[in-house]
């Protein structure tokens, strides 16, 4: 941004681990950083953590089942009965959001406010991937770099377009 220059920053940074959440400081920050880091656990199947104007019935993982895998629905105990399921592959995101916004008077608003939208979005994606799920489990490799080529395609379109007057 060139208006707020180094004063501004929004990072996101992923691991994703074949774990139920388990691990601590998966990306590895120093201890004088990790002892400042919140850990916001997000649990799709839970209702509560969905705001009302978010919730959508058919993204609710607690009331969807996968017809090609049989998964679904989440009951309130789906992580510890996922976890004794041997033949059922599972993954966690570990999410790391930085955010910096330095401007005096606004500055903890702002990144208490961007912090909280994350959170928002992460738990409202991760309740679609999940209920997405037959749309998504029988791609292959070349058909998500299809799919990647394509859109890449689209937002050439958009951005050369975008440029014009």
């Amino acid at each position: 941004n060139e208006y707020m220059k180094d004063d501004f920053l929004i990072k996101i940074e992923t691991w994703h681990k074949s774990d139920l959440g388990t691990q601590e400081n998966v990306h590895k920050l120093e201890p004088d950083v990790w002892k400042n880091v919140e850990a916001i656990y997000i649990d799709i199947a839970d209702q509560s953590q969905v705001l009302p104007k978010d919730y959508k019935a058919e993204e609710d993982p607690a009331k969807f089942k996968s017809v090609k895998t049989g998964r679904g629905p989440l009951g309130p105990n789906w992580k510890r009965e996922l976890g004794n399921q041997e033949d059922c592959p599972y993954m966690c995101a570990y999410k790391l959001v930085t955010v910096k916004f330095k401007w005096w008077g606004l500055q903890n608003k702002v990144e208490n406010f961007i912090q909280k939208q994350e959170k928002r979005l992460f738990t409202n994606f991760h309740r679609q991937l999940f209920c997405w799920l037959d749309k998504w489990v029988d791609l292959t490799m070349e058909d998500i770099r299809r799919m990647e080529d394509e859109t890449k395609r689209q937002l050439d379109e958009v951005s050369g377009k975008a440029g014009q007057v």
